[in-house]
């Protein structure tokens, strides 16, 4: 059986982001700024996010700010509740698996 990731706020930036909801809390188009919904796909320089009207938006990563909801089972160890995680956009400008290889090296070293 495989034991499930757990996703930390000090570490969330190395992790896969698909499936978690996000919101944009600040963006340099205030037409994104409160955007709401649960990221589906991600490239090096944006978040693809569908809303709960299931329409697929592009975030730009740089320039913007989110607000990441981590489920409580995906939490620490011992949280009964979700944890809200607020993000630079600028900190997740990479390729997606190079910014999960980077989690790997940090477990190895930390």
């Amino acid at each position: 059986m495989k034991s499930k990731v757990e996703i930390l706020p000090s570490t969330l930036i190395y992790h896969e982001l698909i499936g978690l909801e996000i919101q944009v809390i600040r963006s340099t188009n205030p037409a994104l700024t409160g955007i709401r919904g649960r990221v589906i796909d991600e490239t090096k320089n944006l978040l693809i996010v569908e809303n709960s009207g299931s329409r697929e938006l592009k975030i730009p990563k740089a320039d913007s700010e989110f607000l990441f909801r981590i489920p409580a089972e995906l939490s620490e160890k011992g949280r009964r509740s979700d944890t809200f995680v607020k993000i630079q956009g600028n900190l997740l400008l990479s390729q997606p698996e190079n910014r999960i290889k980077n989690i790997k090296k940090l477990r190895k070293w930390g």
